[in-house]
Parts: structure tokens; sequence; C-alpha cells
């Protein structure tokens, strides 16, 4: 087959891997916005950078390429860094999102033949993959980063105000009513 119809194959499959994770970060977004506050938006956000990062490691058991473990498993290390540091620090997601992406494309381009990376170093990937997964992680980051002063509030301590008991209302006061006169008290004395 001409090698013109497998780059236009891929540069097909690249959108489509792109618009895919483009609608799988639309819909954890809606899905995370609707049940979940400030806080737990950036606890799960957290978390999720450091299960997206050991997905590589099933990679690599799925793939069996037993060379590329250190180079995964020294990545997963330091994205569940950045990922504990994100639950609390905003700022940890807004990069760590972005260089996961970074990570992503290494894997993608790698696959390609074009990496730093000596063969078999990394593991393999589903074709595209990295492109799914580096869409998906740059929206999260642009999220974090837009919603970073929220999630920075939402763990400030609030002033407690102390407890008050109740105070109850006194009741109003009304003015003596004339007690009603019988009739004999009514007609004067002749």
């Amino acid at each position: 087959m001409d090698p013109e119809y497998s780059l236009i194959g891929f540069g097909v499959i690249v959108v489509l891997y792109a618009v895919v994770g483009l609608l799988a970060a639309a819909g954890t977004l809606f899905i995370v916005r609707q049940n979940l506050g400030a806080r737990g938006e950036q606890i799960f956000f957290g978390i999720f950078l450091v299960l997206i990062a050991a997905f590589y490691l099933a990679f690599v058991a799925y793939f069996e390429n037993e060379a590329a473990w250190r180079a995964e498993t020294a990545a997963v290390v330091v994205f569940t860094l950045v990922g504990a540091f994100g639950v609390r620090l905003p700022v940890a997601l807004a990069v760590g999102y972005p260089l996961h992406a970074v990570w992503d494309l290494v894997h993608e381009i790698h696959a390609l033949g074009l990496s730093v990376f000596e063969p078999g170093q990394l593991t393999a990937t589903p074709l595209a993959y990295g492109v799914f997964c580096a869409t998906f992680d740059l929206v999260i980051a642009a999220y974090a980063y837009q919603r970073r002063a929220e999630w920075e509030a939402a763990w400030v301590p609030r002033p407690q105000q102390e407890p008050q008991e109740p105070q109850l209302e006194p009741e109003p006061q009304s003015e003596p009513q004339p007690e009603p006169r019988s009739e004999q008290e009514a007609t004067p004395p002749a």
C-alpha cells in the first residue's frame, strides 16, 4: 500500500483520538462538577493523575516489556508525588497534567521511532493513545488552572461562630382591655 495512504490514515486516527480525548475530558468535568464540591474536585483530580500514570504499568505488563519497568515505574512515582501534592496544592495539578501530556506524547513519538530513548526503554501503547491522553490531560490542566483560586479557597478554614442560644422574643404586651360591664353597672342610678 502507498505510504501516503498510511499517513492519511494515521492523521484521521490522530484527529479522532483527539476528539475522543476532548469528549472524555468534557464528560469527566461535567460529572465531577455535578457531584463534588471544590475540595472533592481537587482530591479527585489529584488521585486521577496517579491512576492515569499507572496505566503505563498496565501497558508494560500487557506488552511484556521487562526493559520498560524501570522508566515507567519512575514516571509513576513522580506523578504519584505530583498527584499527592495536587490534592492540596492546585498548582501541582495545573503543572502535573501538562507534564503527563508530554509523557504521553513522548510515548507516541517513541512508537514512531523518533525517541531519545532506546528501543524498548518505554512501553508500547495502543496506536494514538498518547494523543487521546494528552488531549484529555491538557483540558484537565486548563480546568485546574481556571479553578485554582476556588480550590485554594475551599481549604481556608472559615471562622466558626459560637453556638448561640435561641433568644425568645418577648410576647407583645397588649393594653389591658376593660372588662365588660354588666347591665346594672352600665345604667346610672336614679
